[in-house]
């Protein structure tokens, strides 16, 4: 299988790059700076692409990379801090700009390069640099210019290294796609192998060839990785799969009677279900930091979750649904962690298995739920919203309370009630309903009430690393806010959250 490596300086789009790699049937796959080359020289890329980041080059404290990697033959593409690391160990000159460019930028191209073949003169692309080249390496032309940018691009066609300091994998780049795919088929000349139907016949016969007859236990938690993962074994291996869901009672209304009621019916399997909101809730008792509550969710999951596994263990093997991004976002490159992930747990020390199972591990989002599609399992489940680890625990401001929990459930309920009845949740990425742990004054009736706030949050997105509130009709918004108000009991008020991503998150918490 092709590969093409997405060497990671730090940037925030490292994962969107990859992503966009795959889009043209490329596999991609990201590693670190500190990657030792001769690791590099081992796996056969078909090219390297050099992502971004927040450094400037010429800080001896920025991550560099030894100039070796542009000898070894293989095509190189920088982006963005990628592009000025490429001048830097060519020893040309980079500086900081006179004039910094962020946002849409109209740029000039020379479309003779292989790389901006077919792609109009000018348009806009998308930038995010203080520093700049102002004087490109010895055997290196400039492709592209901006007002303010005089080497927006440049190539050295004969070693095949090009280089832009703009961000083609975002959308906002008009023609990015378009540059990337010219990178991939016209410089690295990649055939496109990367195909979903090969992949699970693929590993579905390595998953038999791996458990043969052992027993397979997996963490059901009713999103789309595991229950995905879950279809892949199953179709494997049948009924020595066990899948064992903790309900913890942060889930979303009758979401635990829903994914019990879809994997018993639809899967050759054993299905194991643990109801423990009263343990949660007691454990949450008078918490209130978004970390702490984090921390608890997972640790007491983590808890359930091993007694339980300890119960059906018959030393076999244990499967989880890791996705990619799972494997890359906790620690790797000098990217900001932003949140605790949930996902990769330690198993403990005194339980036993033959080894780990993760059949997604090198699939990003949209790859599971193509898969998921390809299996057979229904699109309601597939396409559900990303849904947080640690639940409504963190879409409850402050203490989690058994009311409380009752409370944002039914508003959520009467939120996406809606936004299903009216078409209008295809317009939308991910929406919800939060619970602030606010109250204000109210009138119901001839009485004077103060109840709770219920805040509303809705967003579209292309990949979730940036993200725009979404301009929901006001009549629609009228309904949600209306029935809210009068079919949850404890809510006086409903408002809706017009905040873009950056600079808030899409969560609350």
């Amino acid at each position: 299988m092709e590969k093409i490596l997405v060497l990671d300086f730090g940037g925030q789009y490292n994962q969107l790059i990859a992503r966009r790699v795959r889009d043209n049937n490329v596999y991609a796959e990201i590693l670190p700076y500190t990657t030792p080359i001769e690791k590099i020289k081992e796996n056969n890329y078909k090219g390297i692409i050099f992502t971004g980041g927040p450094n400037s080059v010429y800080d001896d404290n920025s991550p560099h990379y030894s100039s070796e990697i542009l000898n070894l033959g293989i095509p190189v593409l920088g982006i963005c801090y990628g592009c000025q690391l490429i001048a830097f160990m060519r020893e040309g000159k980079v500086s900081s700009s006179p004039v910094s460019e962020y946002g849409k930028i109209e740029v000039t191209l020379n479309t003779d390069s292989l790389l901006f073949k077919d792609i109009p003169e000018k348009s806009a692309v998308w930038m995010s640099h203080t520093d700049y080249i102002s004087q490109p390496p010895q055997g290196f032309k400039i492709i592209g210019t901006t007002d303010n940018c005089p080497c927006a691009a440049m190539e050295n066609p004969e070693e095949k290294i090009y280089a832009v300091q703009f961000h083609p994998e975002v959308t906002h780049s008009r023609f990015g796609k378009e540059i990337l795919r010219n990178f991939l088929y016209l410089v690295c000349r990649c055939s496109g192998d990367w195909i979903m139907d090969d992949f699970i016949e693929r590993t579905v016969a390595e998953l038999r060839e791996k458990i043969g007859d052992k027993k397979v236990i997996l963490g059901l938690s009713g999103g789309v990785d595991s229950s995905v993962a879950a279809a892949l074994i199953s179709r494997a291996v049948g009924k020595q799969l066990t899948c064992v869901f903790v309900d913890q009672g942060l889930m979303r209304k009758d979401e635990g009677d829903f994914v019990e009621k879809t994997f018993t019916s639809l899967f050759d399997m054993n299905f194991v279900r643990v109801n423990c909101q009263e343990h949660f809730l007691s454990k949450l008792k008078g918490v209130t930091d978004p970390e702490e509550k984090r921390k608890i969710i997972g640790t007491e999951f983590f808890n359930v979750f091993w007694n339980e596994i300890r119960r059906e263990n018959d030393k076999g093997f244990f499967a989880q649904g890791t996705i990619y991004p799972d494997c890359i976002e906790s620690g790797k490159g000098d990217a900001d962690v932003i949140k605790t992930h949930h996902n990769k747990v330690k198993m403990p020390d005194d339980v036993e298995f033959e080894g780990l199972i993760e059949p997604l591990c090198d699939l990003f989002k949209d790859e599971v739920r193509a898969v998921g599609e390809k299996l057979g399992i229904p699109r309601e489940l597939v396409w559900r919203q990303p849904f947080p680890g640690p639940g409504l625990g963190v879409r409850i401001i402050g203490e989690i309370t058994a009311e409380k929990v009752k409370i944002l459930q039914e508003a959520d309920a009467v939120f996406r009630d809606e936004m299903a009845k009216s078409g209008y949740e295809s317009e939308l990425s991910q929406f919800f309903a939060v619970l602030p742990n606010v109250k204000t004054v109210g009138v119901m009736g001839d009485h004077r009430t103060y109840e709770h706030l219920i805040a509303l949050r809705a967003v579209t997105t292309d990949n979730f690393m940036t993200a725009d509130w979404a301009q929901i009709p006001y009549d629609l918004l009228a309904r949600v806010s209306n029935r809210i108000t009068n079919e949850v009991e404890h809510v006086s008020r409903v408002v809706y959250d017009i905040t873009s991503k950056p600079p808030g998150t899409v969560e609350w918490e």
